[in-house]
């Protein structure tokens, strides 16, 4: 196995400096090539903030219509967003210089905590950004009774 591969060895620039790094692991792990229905898994990219009012979570879809994606919680505390990114249609003419765009299935699980109000989760996707927001429950204030010392 060869990581620098040239087509011209008086090529001043013989690297691709814009090649993945991890290109080399390809080969060795198939999800991570693009290959297999599977690959999608690592590119559902998302973000997971904590407001004093809820949990956020945002994440890159390109080109994936709200209809292809599903946001459901599972077992009480589960948020699962999942849902399929369609390969793009090939013509027999076509010639291909980079592939890197990964279609097929995704799915991110995520276990939510105790204060997540999962009965009123809402979720929208705009521009190719899925936002998902789960309300928190109100942390109640312990009371604090003051007591009176005596002597």
């Amino acid at each position: 196995m060869s990581i620098v591969t040239r087509s011209n060895v008086f090529d001043p620039f013989p690297l691709d400096l814009w090649a993945d790094p991890f290109e080399v692991f390809r080969s060795i792990v198939p999800a991570a090539s693009g290959n297999n229905e599977t690959a999608a898994f690592a590119n559902a990219r998302v973000n997971w903030k904590e407001t004093p009012e809820a949990h956020v979570f945002k994440a890159d879809l390109p080109g994936v219509k709200k209809e292809e994606v599903k946001v459901e919680v599972e077992d009480g505390n589960v948020l699962v967003v999942s849902g399929e990114r369609s390969r793009e249609k090939e013509d027999k003419n076509d010639k291909w210089h980079r592939v890197e765009r990964s279609s097929g299935k995704f799915v991110r699980r995520f276990r939510l905590p105790e204060n997540a109000k999962v009965e009123q989760v809402k979720a929208g996707l705009e521009n190719g950004v899925l936002t998902i927001t789960v309300p928190k429950v109100e942390a109640k204030t312990p009371e604090v009774k003051a007591i009176e010392i005596s002597g």
